[in-house]
Order: structure tokens, then C-alpha cells, then sequence
């Protein structure tokens, strides 16, 4: 008689280097505010995508947002993204389509230009979308769009142009989701093991408005510096995780081919398997 082992048959993606929880931050705006923010989140080793406005630059009274040149010195040298953010910071979906359209393309304009990258990550200015705003944004070239919706979970999500956060910095119940995060693991779970993220996002200048700075600096403190968990941008994990999702599998499921450019794991069994690109892998049956 054959042992039932169906649910070892079900293969899990894993971050870089065989990890199954990561973290990654989203801050909006760029404002002084910033500065104080990425030498905390350095401090403690990890990642932040930070969104940028290109037509509101020396706002002082806007938050005080930084001007072109301290935004360029800020992040231009950093391991952090730079990511869209609207050129002028307005709903998306309250405007003619065509309106919007030339929003996010000036703004990725400006930014690649100013920064000599590839600049397609993206955060809704007010949480302004609809399926309109997402079907041009990809047509731009757009390849994630977070949202201001918290999940108060740590799942990836389905369609990218549609990414709900775990948390804003904040929400009372952070702390709790925090510790849930580091002390569970999803190798624990008996039938679903998908990856974990946690998702943080938030404006800087709110520490100050709130005079809370001790909010992130625990929460850093408390992520930051493990072997266990993968820091990384917004880009990084979208990146990876198509990566993955681009995986090509055998009849059987016993074979995986990565058709892309950087390597990928995968669970399977209990085993963890790195699959370089452009390469096969044979699961071994244990």
C-alpha cells in the first residue's frame, strides 16, 4: 500500500539564499525626514523603496519635502529604491485617463533620467487606482503599485499592480504582528508553507508629526540583523518573486527549468533546491 503523501508533493517558493520570510519597507513623499528615517533602517540592515513626487521639490510647507538636489544626494548612492510616486502627487483615478497616463510618465521620465536607472515600481498617491489607472500603468511599464490597504498578514500578492502592505507603522497592532512574524516561521505550518513578507509602509515626516521615532527604531531593531530573513526593496521582491512564477515545470512536476536571469528556490518535500538560470533541476525522490 502506498503511504499518502500528497501534500509533500506541493512545492513553495523560497526567498534568495533558501529563506522563507523577508522584509521590506515603502516611504512616500520625499521629505527631510527621510534622512533620519534611511539611517535608522542602515543601522539595523534593512531595505526601503522610498516614492517620489518630481514636481514637488523645496515644498517646505508640504511637509517639508526636500528639494532636487538634496533628493539626488540622499538617494543616488544609497542600497535603497527610488520608486514612482506621481509627478504631482494626485489621485490617479479623479483625473481624464489621459491626465494620468501623463502623470506617471513624467514621472518615471524625470526619475530615470535624474538617477540613470530603470525606475518601474510605483505607490498610489491616495491610494488612487482603479482597473483603468493599473491596465496603463503596466502599458507604461509599471511593474508594482502599492496600496494603502493593510493586510495584517504576510502573503505576496496575486497581481503586483494591485499590492496590499502588511502594515503602516501606525497601526496598534504592529507590535503584535511583529513578534507573530519572528516567532512563527512557515516551515511550521502543516498545509500551506508559502513564503512570509512583512510589508511596512508610512511617511517619515509622521515620526516627527508624532514624535514616535521609537516606533521604528524597535521595530528595525526587531527584524533587522537575522541570517533568517531576507531584506530587500519593493523591486527586489517583485523581481525575485516573477522570477519565480516564470519557473517551467515537467508533466510530472519532477523537473523545473528557470528561464531567468537570476536564481531561484524552491521547497519541495522538505528539500530546498537552488535553480540557476538558465538551467534544469531533477527533484530527487527521498
Amino acid at each position: 500500500m502506498s503511504q499518502f503523501r500528497q501534500m509533500f508533493e506541493e512545492k513553495y517558493m523560497r526567498f534568495p539564499g533558501g529563506l522563507s520570510k523577508a522584509v521590506t519597507l515603502s516611504y512616500d513623499d520625499g521629505v527631510h525626514a527621510d534622512k533620519k528615517l534611511m539611517q535608522i533602517i542602515d543601522k539595523y540592515g534593512l531595505k526601503c523603496t522610498f516614492n517620489l513626487n518630481s514636481l514637488l521639490f523645496d515644498c517646505r510647507n508640504w511637509h517639508d519635502r526636500m528639494d532636487e538636489e538634496e533628493t539626488y544626494a540622499l538617494f543616488s548612492d544609497s542600497r535603497h529604491e527610488v520608486a514612482l510616486h506621481g509627478a504631482r502627487h494626485i489621485f490617479l483615478n479623479k483625473v481624464p485617463l489621459h491626465e494620468a497616463i501623463r502623470e506617471v510618465a513624467l514621472n518615471r521620465d524625470w526619475l530615470e533620467h535624474k538617477f540613470g536607472r530603470i525606475v518601474n515600481g510605483m505607490a498610489y498617491a491616495y491610494n488612487g487606482y482603479n482597473d483603468e489607472v493599473k491596465r496603463v500603468i503596466g502599458d507604461l511599464g509599471v511593474q508594482y503599485a502599492r496600496t494603502t490597504r493593510s493586510t495584517h498578514s504576510f502573503g505576496l500578492p496575486e497581481d503586483f499592480l494591485e499590492w496590499h502592505p502588511t502594515a503602516h507603522h501606525s497601526e496598534d497592532c504592529l507590535p503584535e504582528l511583529t513578534q507573530k512574524f519572528l516567532l512563527g516561521s512557515p516551515e511550521d505550518e502543516f498545509k500551506h508553507r508559502e513564503p512570509w513578507l512583512f510589508y511596512l509602509w508610512g511617511h517619515s515626516y509622521e515620526y516627527d508629526d508624532a514624535d514616535n521615532w521609537s516606533v521604528l527604531e524597535d521595530f528595525c531593531k526587531s527584524v533587522g540583523g537575522r541570517n533568517d530573513i531576507w531584506y530587500a526593496t519593493n523591486g527586489e521582491v517583485c523581481s525575485y518573486v516573477k522570477a519565480y512564477r516564470s519557473l517551467v515545470f515537467s508533466l510530472d512536476g519532477e523537473m523545473a527549468f528557470n528561464p531567468s536571469y537570476m536564481p531561484v528556490y524552491i521547497e519541495i518535500r522538505g528539500k530546498t533546491y537552488s535553480i540557476l538560470p538558465g538551467r534544469s533541476v531533477l527533484f530527487g525522490k527521498e
